[in-house]
Protein backbone atom coordinates (compact mmCIF):
# COMPACT_ATOMS: atom_id res chain seq x y z
CA UNK A 1 0.00 0.00 0.00
CA UNK A 2 2.94 2.29 0.67
CA UNK A 3 4.07 2.16 -2.95
CA UNK A 4 0.58 3.18 -4.07
CA UNK A 5 0.62 6.18 -1.70
CA UNK A 6 4.08 7.19 -2.92
CA UNK A 7 2.95 6.82 -6.53
CA UNK A 8 -0.16 8.92 -5.86
CA UNK A 9 1.94 11.63 -4.18
CA UNK A 10 4.36 11.72 -7.10
CA UNK A 11 1.49 11.90 -9.56
CA UNK A 12 -0.08 14.76 -7.62
CA UNK A 13 3.26 16.60 -7.47
CA UNK A 14 3.77 16.20 -11.24
CA UNK A 15 0.21 17.37 -11.95
CA UNK A 16 0.62 20.44 -9.70
CA UNK A 17 3.96 21.25 -11.32
CA UNK A 18 2.42 20.98 -14.79
CA UNK A 19 -0.47 23.27 -13.84
CA UNK A 20 1.93 25.78 -12.25
CA UNK A 21 4.16 25.84 -15.34
CA UNK A 22 1.13 26.27 -17.61
CA UNK A 23 -0.20 29.17 -15.53
CA UNK A 24 3.18 30.90 -15.33
CA UNK A 25 3.84 30.62 -19.06
CA UNK A 26 0.32 31.81 -19.90
CA UNK A 27 0.64 34.97 -17.78
CA UNK A 28 2.37 37.01 -20.52
CA UNK A 29 -0.62 36.36 -22.77
CA UNK A 30 -2.71 38.60 -20.51
CA UNK A 31 -0.53 41.63 -21.28
CA UNK A 32 -1.94 44.94 -22.45
CA UNK A 33 -2.03 45.89 -26.11
CA UNK A 34 1.34 47.42 -27.08
CA UNK A 35 1.53 51.14 -27.80
CA UNK A 36 0.91 51.85 -31.47
CA UNK A 37 -1.36 48.86 -32.03
CA UNK A 38 -5.03 49.42 -32.61
CA UNK A 39 -7.35 48.57 -29.76
CA UNK A 40 -9.98 46.34 -31.40
CA UNK A 41 -13.63 46.63 -30.48
CA UNK A 42 -14.93 43.87 -28.20
CA UNK A 43 -16.64 40.99 -29.97
CA UNK A 44 -20.37 40.64 -29.39
CA UNK A 45 -21.11 37.39 -27.48
CA UNK A 46 -24.17 36.81 -29.67
CA UNK A 47 -21.94 36.80 -32.75
CA UNK A 48 -19.57 34.33 -31.10
CA UNK A 49 -22.44 32.02 -30.20
CA UNK A 50 -23.81 32.29 -33.73
CA UNK A 51 -20.51 31.50 -35.43
CA UNK A 52 -19.01 29.03 -32.97
CA UNK A 53 -22.13 27.14 -31.88
CA UNK A 54 -25.19 27.61 -34.07
CA UNK A 55 -23.44 27.50 -37.45
CA UNK A 56 -21.76 24.09 -36.85
CA UNK A 57 -24.97 22.68 -35.37
CA UNK A 58 -26.96 23.99 -38.34
CA UNK A 59 -24.50 22.46 -40.80
CA UNK A 60 -24.67 19.12 -38.96
CA UNK A 61 -28.48 19.18 -39.11
CA UNK A 62 -28.38 20.06 -42.82
CA UNK A 63 -25.92 17.25 -43.57
CA UNK A 64 -28.06 14.80 -41.59
CA UNK A 65 -31.12 15.87 -43.58
CA UNK A 66 -29.24 15.36 -46.86
CA UNK A 67 -28.12 11.87 -45.81
CA UNK A 68 -31.30 10.57 -44.17
CA UNK A 69 -33.90 12.55 -46.13
CA UNK A 70 -33.99 10.57 -49.40
CA UNK A 71 -34.28 7.10 -47.80
CA UNK A 72 -36.98 8.34 -45.45
CA UNK A 73 -38.85 9.91 -48.39
CA UNK A 74 -38.79 6.52 -50.15
CA UNK A 75 -40.17 4.87 -47.03
CA UNK A 76 -37.01 2.90 -46.23
CA UNK A 77 -35.87 2.14 -42.72
CA UNK A 78 -32.68 3.87 -41.60
CA UNK A 79 -32.38 1.95 -38.34
CA UNK A 80 -29.16 0.03 -37.69
CA UNK A 81 -29.35 -3.61 -38.77
CA UNK A 82 -32.42 -2.92 -40.91
CA UNK A 83 -32.99 -5.38 -43.76
CA UNK A 84 -31.31 -4.49 -47.01
CA UNK A 85 -33.32 -2.64 -49.62
CA UNK A 86 -34.24 -4.70 -52.67
CA UNK A 87 -32.28 -4.06 -55.83
CA UNK A 88 -33.43 -0.90 -57.53
CA UNK A 89 -33.53 0.16 -61.13
CA UNK A 90 -32.88 3.87 -60.77
CA UNK A 91 -35.09 5.78 -63.20
CA UNK A 92 -36.72 2.59 -64.46
CA UNK A 93 -40.36 1.63 -64.42
CA UNK A 94 -42.04 0.88 -61.11
CA UNK A 95 -42.62 -2.75 -62.09
CA UNK A 96 -40.63 -5.90 -61.54
CA UNK A 97 -38.64 -7.38 -64.42
CA UNK A 98 -41.33 -10.03 -65.07
CA UNK A 99 -43.99 -7.35 -65.58
CA UNK A 100 -42.16 -5.51 -68.35
CA UNK A 101 -43.86 -5.58 -71.71
CA UNK A 102 -42.65 -8.21 -74.14
CA UNK A 103 -42.28 -7.73 -77.89
CA UNK A 104 -45.58 -7.52 -79.78
CA UNK A 105 -44.20 -8.60 -83.13
CA UNK A 106 -41.03 -8.84 -85.23
CA UNK A 107 -40.75 -5.05 -85.64
CA UNK A 108 -41.48 -4.26 -82.00
CA UNK A 109 -38.77 -2.41 -80.07
CA UNK A 110 -40.01 -3.42 -76.60
CA UNK A 111 -38.81 -6.36 -74.56
CA UNK A 112 -35.05 -6.05 -74.50
CA UNK A 113 -31.97 -4.70 -76.19
CA UNK A 114 -33.00 -5.90 -79.68
CA UNK A 115 -29.63 -7.57 -80.17
CA UNK A 116 -28.93 -9.35 -83.44
CA UNK A 117 -26.49 -12.12 -84.37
Amino acid sequence: MTSFVNLARRGLAVALAAVTVALLTAAPAAAEVPVGWSDPDPVDPTFVILIAVLLPIGLAVLLTAFVYGPPLARGESVKPHAPQVENQWIGGPRKTAGELAGPDGDDSRSGGASARW
